[in-house]
């Protein structure tokens, strides 16, 4: 099982590693007082967290063996379900494909994304089809998982409305299930004994990311600081984070921070690196704005912040799909092409450009 080869070679114990607060999602649905000041100081202070007791193991256990049976397919096969580069999101990525700097560095990791969407459509089509693996998985599996992590980021999104004072329901409508959406979990794979970059620093395109990683490889920059930690995975324990649609709804409060994927160290470099994530992004129609209307909390946070940018008059569907179009190799027009990728990661990336990304949407 690829999932499992943690086991067998551990993470090494002399690779720095950024300690991250570990938040008890049980004692969250209970309304645990300590453990929800724990969650918002993770989500406020470096937007990463470790989550426990979320009980999807049994969930994320099959996704593992259903991404890497996917992933095992003849490469002819799957690019029969290739993103493409018009900034397409659901479907299968190539490795080599998208640039992971402003220098245009290929990465190299392959992976597939299936849409919520068509998740819980299923058997009916949505967004797009997929691989006879996939097919096979859809109900017993792929479904189960997206209903689980959904539940998951929807309680976290509830918390998160009440600290950020908003009215009942002001973000909830916005990651509304029932509407077309980018929400998506994905399979990632890694070859063995690479050295180069898996996916560049970059701040994740909506709401919510819940990773499910056995091998290292996942880094952070400390807000603050210009250096690069691993993450150390811990058995029975997901890693979650912030995405842009949240930093830029709640003005800045919850923080969207930089991060990369990177190869994983020691022995486990010498292994290919599966992971399984769920992301949670808002319905394709909203736009991305700071919620400063319906909070005083964010209106003050909105008044002292000189990022502009967070007014990006952007659906989430085109900043989603500006994104992903402008890291394609192919769309690549120079260093201008990364830059015009990022998202609300300027703090954490020294040579931005002092212009807006909005600008360059």
């Amino acid at each position: 099982m690829p999932g499992l080869t943690n086991t067998l070679v551990p993470f090494p114990d002399n690779v720095p590693t950024h300690p991250l607060l570990v938040v008890d999602y049980a004692l969250i649905v209970a309304n645990d007082e300590a453990e929800l000041d724990k969650l918002w100081k993770a989500a406020t202070k470096l937007g990463f967290w470790y989550i426990k007791n979320h009980g999807a193991e049994h969930e994320v256990s099959n996704m593992f063996d259903m991404g890497a049976e996917a992933l095992d397919l003849p490469f002819s096969e799957k690019m029969k379900y290739e993103q493409g580069d018009n900034g397409d999101s659901f479907g299968y990525k190539a490795r080599g494909t998208i640039a992971t700097d402003k220098n245009g560095t290929k990465d190299n990791v392959e992976f597939l994304n299936i849409s919520q969407d068509d998740a819980l459509a299923w058997p009916s089509m949505v967004r797009r089809t997929y691989p006879w693996t996939v097919n096979k998985c859809m109900e017993d599996t792929i479904t189960p998982f997206v209903k689980k992590s959904m539940e998951v980021n929807r309680t976290f999104l509830e918390f998160f409305e009440r600290k950020l004072q908003l009215p009942a329901g002001e973000l909830l409508e916005r990651h509304d299930e029932k509407e077309l959406n980018g929400g998506e979990a994905r399979c990632i794979r890694t070859p063995p004994k690479q050295t180069s970059t898996g996916v560049g620093a970059h701040t994740d395109f909506g709401s919510l990311a819940i990773v499910h990683n056995r091998l290292g490889g996942l880094q952070v920059m400390p807000p603050g600081t210009d250096q690069w930690l691993y993450i150390k995975p811990l058995p029975g324990h997901a890693v979650c984070n912030i995405g842009d649609a949240l930093a830029i709804f709640s003005g800045g409060i919850l923080r969207s921070n930089v991060h990369r994927v990177m190869p994983p160290p020691g022995d486990q470099w010498r292994l290919p690196r599966y992971s399984i994530s769920f992301f949670t992004r808002p319905g394709d129609d909203v736009i991305l704005r700071p919620l400063k209307g319906y909070s005083q909390l964010i209106m003050s946070a909105v008044a002292e912040s000189p990022r502009e940018e967070y007014e990006t008059g952007s659906t989430s569907k085109e900043w989603i799909s500006r994104r992903i179009r402008r890291l394609r190799i192919k769309n690549r027009a120079g260093p201008q092409t990364w830059y015009a990728s990022m998202g609300t990661e300027h703090q954490g990336v020294r040579d931005m450009p002092s212009k807006s990304v909005a600008a360059t949407a």
